[in-house]
C-alpha cells in the first residue's frame, strides 16, 4: 500500500465523525507558552511529523521555510542542503489599517498575547487582540502538521472583529528566492570560507537570541517551481517544484470560508514570490468567523504530484478541521503511552517532554531514512552524523523502536556508497562518511571540515546501533537480511585500517580525528581503538547468530587493539601520549565517552572515577563554552560511579543556558544559537533511560549493568512502555521503605 492509499484511506474512515473527546487538562508538563515577553527574543520550533515540517513564529500567521524529509538542493561547488519547500502555513489579515504581518511587533498592538506548545496534541495556538488603526479584532490561530495523515497540515484562523466594515485576507502558498550569497562550500577552506562570509557582510561570530549565528553557513537549499496555479471557484492552490537538481515535490491547499462570510471578492494572485487567494469580505461587530486552510505535501517516493495533492487537500476539507485534528491528537497521544516520568522535579519532567517532543516530530515509521542532525530544518546541512546513530537511536530504541529502525535500516541502504568510499581511500569493506546524504548516501561533508574525514569512529558507531537493534528486537530474520551485511562490511573496513605494531605486539588506529574534534589527526584515539574493537567483537557474534563464518582476523586485531592508558595515574589517555593534551576546545577531553552507554567500555570503578574526574578537570582548565553531546554524558558517568548527587547536578546543570525560550530549542552550546541540535536532546534522555536505570543493552538482554540512582530530590523515574524483545513493561527507579534505590519492572 502506498503513502498516497494511507492518506486516502484515512480521511475516508474518518468522514463525518466528531471529534474525539480530549484530555480536560493538559499536564503542564505538556505545555511550554510565549509571552510578549518573548517578542525580542522569540526562538523558533517547529511543527513535524517526521514527513515536512514548518517553523513557528509569533504571530502564528506568518510566512514561515518549511522542509520535507530528505529532499535535497545539489549545487556542484556546495554541500548538499535541505531545500525550503514553498511556505503553507501563511495566513494574513487586514481590517483595514493594515496586515497582521506587516504591523510591528508591540505588546499594545498584539494584547493579551499569549501561544501555546502542546507538545502532547503536537499543536501550535497563537491568542491575541489585533489593536491597531482604531480597529480591533480578537484573533486565534491553530496550525499542526498531521501525525495521523503523514501528507496533511492546516491552519485555522478565527477572528472576532469589534467593528462593522470590509476586511481583507490571504492565504498564501510563500515560493521562496534562492538564497543569496551562495558560498562553494564543496571546495573552500576554513580560511576561504570566513573570508567569503565577511565580504558579504555577515560573520560566523555568536549573536545574541534569536539571531541565527551559523546561517551563512547552514542556510537552506532552493525548490524551483516548475508550474503553479489556483482556482477562486474551488478556493484551491496548487504547485510541482524541484529542489535545485534533484527531487520533484508538489504542495496543495484548500481554503475553507465561513458560511455566513459576506463575501465582496475573491482574486488568485500570482507574483514571484507568492501564489495567493485574497479574499475581501464584510464583517459584523462581535461576530466570530472560522478560516482553514488545509495543505497536502508530497515528494517524489513518497506521494505523487500536485493533481494527486489537490485531491487529498479538497478530501481534507469534506472531512473538517475538528475530525483531522482529532486523529493527529490521537496519534500524539498514542505515542505519549510510551513516555519519561520523573516524580520529583516539574522543571526536568518539561525538559524530557520537549526533548522527546522533538525527537518525535522528526521519526518516520517503515522506512530508510536517519534523523538529520538538526531536524528538519537546515542547520548542519540536514546531513546524517553519528548523532543518528549513536545518540537518536538508542533514546528511541526503548520507547518507540518501530522509529528508531530507519536509522539502521538507512545505513544499509546506502551500503553501495559507503563501499565506493572505502575504495576511494584505500580501505576495504564499507567506509561511512562523517557527514552523509540523507537521500542517497554519499559523502557530503564540507571542504572547510576536512580534518573530520578522519573521524571514523562512525563506522564503528554504525555496527554497534545494528547489534543493539538486533538486541533489542531479537529480529534474526532482520539480522541476517540487513544487520549482518553492514556489521561484516564494517568490520573489513577495521581490519583493513589497523596497522600492526610489531615491537609493542599490538594493533592500533593512526590518523584519526578525535571526538574531541580540535585534536584532528592523531593516533590512537581511545574512543575510536575501544569502538572499532567493539565493532569487531559484535561482527563475531553476529557472524554465530547468521551462521556464517567469522574472519579470525577479527579476533586476534580485537585482542591486541590497543587502548592509551596511562598507568601511574590508573586512567585513560584521549590518544597516543605522543600528542600533547593542550588545546582549549569545546569539550576539554572526549574521556566521557568512554563511558557512554552504547560503548561502555569495560573498566575498574577506580579508573572510572580517574577518568571522570580527568573530564571534570580538563573542562574547567581546557574547555570553552562546551558542546552539550558531552555535558550530558556527565550525568551518565556519576550515574555508573553511583553518585546519585553529582548525577542530579548535571542533569540540573544541562537545562542552563541549552534550552532556548519559549520553546526548550536546546542548542549546541550556551553561547551560540546553532539550534534544534537533536543529540543533545537525545543525549539528555540517555542520561535517564540508561544513566539513572544503570540499564544496559547487550548479550544478556537489557541488562542491569550498574545499581540505579536517584537524585536526592526525587521520588522516581519511570520509563513507560519500554519495548524490548517483544515484550512491554513499565520499569521505574524508585526508594523502598528503607529508603534504597531500587529498580522494578512490571510486564504489561
Amino acid at each position: 500500500m502506498s503513502f498516497r492509499t494511507i492518506g486516502f484511506t484515512g480521511l475516508l474512515l474518518v468522514a463525518g465523525t466528531a471529534a474525539c473527546p480530549c484530555l480536560a487538562a493538559t499536564d503542564p508538563s505538556f505545555l511550554l507558552t510565549a509571552t510578549s515577553d518573548n517578542f525580542g527574543s522569540y526562538f523558533p520550533s517547529y511543527l513535524a511529523n517526521g514527513y515536512f515540517s514548518t517553523m513557528t513564529s509569533p504571530r502564528g500567521t506568518e510566512p514561515n521555510r518549511a522542509y520535507m524529509v530528505a529532499f535535497m538542493d545539489y549545487d556542484k561547488s556546495d554541500i548538499s542542503r535541505p531545500a525550503a519547500i514553498p511556505g503553507w502555513s501563511e495566513v494574513d489579515y487586514n481590517p483595514g489599517g493594515g496586515w497582521i504581518n506587516s504591523t510591528r511587533l508591540d505588546p499594545k498592538i498584539f494584547a493579551d498575547y499569549a501561544q501555546t506548545l502542546d507538545m502532547h496534541d503536537g499543536t501550535l495556538t497563537t491568542r491575541y487582540r489585533f489593536d491597531y488603526a482604531n480597529k480591533s479584532t480578537d484573533v486565534k490561530v491553530l496550525t499542526f502538521v498531521s501525525q495521523a495523515d503523514q501528507h496533511l497540515a492546516a491552519t485555522q484562523l478565527t477572528i472576532t472583529p469589534h467593528f462593522d466594515g470590509s476586511v481583507e485576507l490571504t492565504f498564501p502558498i510563500r515560493l521562496w528566492s534562492e538564497h543569496q550569497p551562495r558560498f562553494p562550500i564543496g571546495s573552500m577552506s576554513g580560511d576561504q570560507m570566513i573570508a567569503a562570509v565577511i565580504a558579504s557582510g555577515q560573520n560566523l561570530d555568536n549573536k545574541p537570541i534569536p539571531t541565527p549565528d551559523r546561517a551563512a553557513v547552514w542556510y537552506p537549499g532552493y525548490t524551483q517551481v516548475l508550474s503553479s496555479d489556483g482556482d477562486t471557484k474551488q478556493l484551491t492552490l496548487w504547485l510541482d517544484g524541484r529542489a535545485k537538481q534533484g527531487l520533484g515535490m508538489a504542495e496543495a491547499a484548500a481554503v475553507q470560508l465561513p458560511s455566513s462570510l459576506d463575501i465582496e471578492d475573491i482574486k488568485l494572485e500570482k507574483t514571484g514570490d507568492l501564489l495567493s487567494l485574497h479574499v475581501t469580505a464584510r464583517v459584523k461587530k462581535d461576530a466570530t468567523y472560522i478560516f482553514t486552510k488545509y495543505l497536502a505535501a508530497s515528494r517524489q517516493d513518497w506521494g505523487g504530484n500536485s493533481k494527486e495533492d489537490v485531491a487529498l487537500a479538497i478530501q481534507a476539507r469534506k472531512t473538517g478541521f475538528d475530525a483531522l485534528l482529532a486523529r493527529h491528537q490521537a496519534a500524539w497521544h498514542e505515542l505519549w503511552k510510551s513516555d519519561i516520568v520523573i516524580d520529583g522535579d516539574p522543571q526536568v519532567q518539561k525538559a524530557v517532554h520537549s526533548d522527546l517532543y522533538y525527537l518525535l516530530s522528526n521519526t518516520t515509521v517503515g522506512t530508510a531514512w536517519p534523523m538529520g542532525a538538526c531536524a528538519l530544518t537546515p542547520n548542519y546541512a540536514g546531513h546524517a552524523f553519528w548523532d543518528s546513530d549513536s545518540w537518536v537511536f538508542p533514546a528511541l530504541l526503548l520507547l518507540h523502536p518501530e522509529r528508531a529502525k530507519p536509522i539502521v535500516m538507512f545505513r544499509n541502504r546506502t551500503m553501495q556508497p559507503a563501499r565506493e568510499r572505502a575504495i576511494q581511500y584505500g580501505a576495504k569493506g564499507t567506509m561511512y562518511p562523517w557527514e552523509a546524504d540523507p537521500q542517497i548516501g554519499v559523502d557530503n561533508t564540507p571542504h572547510f571540515a576536512y580534518g573530520v574525514v578522519r573521524e571514523i569512529h562512525v563506522n564503528a558507531d554504525i555496527a554497534i546501533a545494528q547489534w543493539q537493534y538486533y538486541l533489542a528486537s531479537g529480529d534474526q530474520a532482520w539480522l541476517k537480511q540487513y544487520g549482518w551485511p553492514v556489521i561484516r562490511e564494517v568490520a573489513q573496513f577495521w581490519t583493513s585500517r589497523v596497522t600492526y605494531d610489531k615491537a609493542m605486539d599490538r594493533y592500533e588506529i593512526m590518523h584519526v580525528t578525535s571526538p574531541d574534534e580540535a585534536y584532528d589527526d592523531v593516533p590512537n584515539d581511545s574512543f575510536t581503538n575501544a569502538a572499532a574493537r567493539k565493532a569487531l567483537q559484535i561482527a563475531i557474534e553476529a557472524a554465530k547468530q547468521v551462521g556464517a563464518t567469522p574472519d579470525p582476523q577479527w579476533q586476534v586485531i580485537a585482542d591486541q587493539m590497543y587502548i592509551p592508558f596511562l598507568d601511574k595515574e590508573q586512567r585513560h589517555l584521549d590518544f597516543d601520549a605522543s600528542v600533547p593534551h593542550d588545546k582549549i576546545t569545546w569539550m576539554g577531553s572526549s574521556l566521557a565517552w568512554l563511558m557512554y552507554p552504547n560503548l561502555d567500555l569495560p573498566m575498574s570503578p577506580t579508573v572510572r572515577r580517574n577518568d571522570f574526574d580527568f573530564q571534570l578537570h580538563e573542562l574547567k582548565v581546557h574547555g570553552d563554552d562546551p558542546n552539550e553531546m558531552m555535558m550530558v554524558m556527565l550525568a551518565v558517568g556519576a550515574s555508573e560511579q553511583g553518585d546519585a548527587k553529582t548525577a542530579g547536578e548535571w542533569i540540573q546543570r544541562n537545562l542552563v543556558g541549552f534550552l532556548k525560550p519559549p520553546f526548550n530549542v536546546r542548542t549546541e552550546t550556551v553561547a551560540n544559537n546553532a539550534g534544534y541540535i537533536l543529540a543533545t536532546s537525545a543525549g539528555f534522555l540517555q542520561s535517564l533511560e540508561y544513566g539513572l536505570t544503570g540499564l544496559r543493552i547487550d548479550d544478556k538482554g537489557l541488562d542491569q549493568a550498574y545499581a540505579p540512582t536517584l537524585p536526592p530530590s526525587w521520588q522516581a523515574l519511570t520509563l513507560k512502555r519500554v519495548h524490548f524483545q517483544g515484550k512491554t513493561y513499565d520499569i521505574s527507579v524508585r526508594r523502598d521503605a528503607d529508603g534504597k534505590v531500587q529498580l522494578q519492572r512490571q510486564p504489561l
